[in-house]
């Protein structure tokens, strides 16, 4: 197995484990089980929004420890603050520190949309997105095929949730169902972890007119993200760029404040 197989096998033993613990009828007796989803299309469709997609992220299978704070709710609280349009949290466990109480302790602080970023391969996944109150969930192309995905992307439906599809290369564009939110292209292969930000570019041309498309991983300058924008990317997921600085809030409000004159001088 490769690197992505690995993880995503240990998410599913982890889901199988928490699966046995706390069934489906306790995830639905949740308090947050039955709050409206908030928005993220209509998020990045504000006149004023960064479209920056801020990720909480301790480490990362290649990069090891990033940032290891262990209370994620200064960081998220300063992220909302400093114009970031949605955040991103980790929740799987051994290959990136996160965990589902991150993502409830997130939730309690802030009211922008929150995708709730992991490995998810089944439909426990999917209705444990909703009880610690996720708004969107993140399905990746390459772990299951278009039928897996329409399923699980009906459900996240079904459910008021949101679905961002994550692909990789042209060969999986016919994984985008009509059940499918968000396309996104993550500029990392997560088989190697080598990073190409210009295959969100060269990707653009193919991708769907009716969706809204976000560009992940690897981008560290305004510059990118603004040309990024101009090529039709409305949401930028972007972790590390901030989280590997001592100080996450005030990287992402300079990172906005540079953006915001890039775009300014581009009028």
């Amino acid at each position: 197995m490769n690197i992505l197989e690995t993880i995503a096998a240990d998410a599913r033993e982890a889901a199988n484990s928490r699966a046995a613990q706390t069934p489906y009828a306790i995830l639905e007796k949740s308090a947050l089980f039955t709050r409206e989803t908030i928005s993220l299309s209509d998020a990045l469709a504000d006149p004023g929004a960064s479209g920056i997609i801020a990720e909480f992220k301790r480490k990362s299978p290649s990069k090891g420890i990033i940032n290891d704070i262990k209370d994620p709710a200064p960081v998220v609280s300063g992220y909302a603050k400093a114009g970031a349009s949605a955040i991103s949290v980790l929740t799987e466990q051994k290959w990136f520190g996160g965990s589902a109480d991150d993502f409830t302790a997130v939730r309690s602080h802030v009211s922008l949309p929150l995708l709730r970023k992991d490995f998810i391969t089944s439909e426990y996944h999917v209705i444990e997105s909703k009880s610690i109150g996720a708004d969107i969930i993140l399905l990746i192309a390459a772990l299951m095929t278009p039928a897996e995905i329409r399923t699980l992307a009906s459900l996240a439906r079904s459910l008021g949730l949101q679905t961002l599809l994550e692909i990789h290369s042209a060969e999986e564009l016919d994984h985008i169902t009509e059940q499918i939110d968000y396309v996104g292209v993550n500029n990392r292969n997560l088989k190697d972890f080598t990073v190409d930000t210009g295959l969100s570019a060269r990707l653009a041309a193919s991708l769907p007119r009716d969706r809204i498309w976000i560009t992940e991983s690897g981008l560290n300058k305004p510059e990118e993200v603004h040309s990024l924008r101009e090529a039709g990317f409305s949401g930028f997921l972007m972790g590390e760029r901030f989280m590997r600085h001592p100080q996450p809030t005030e990287e992402l409000e300079n990172f906005i404040s540079e953006l915001a004159l890039l775009k300014k001088t581009a009028k």
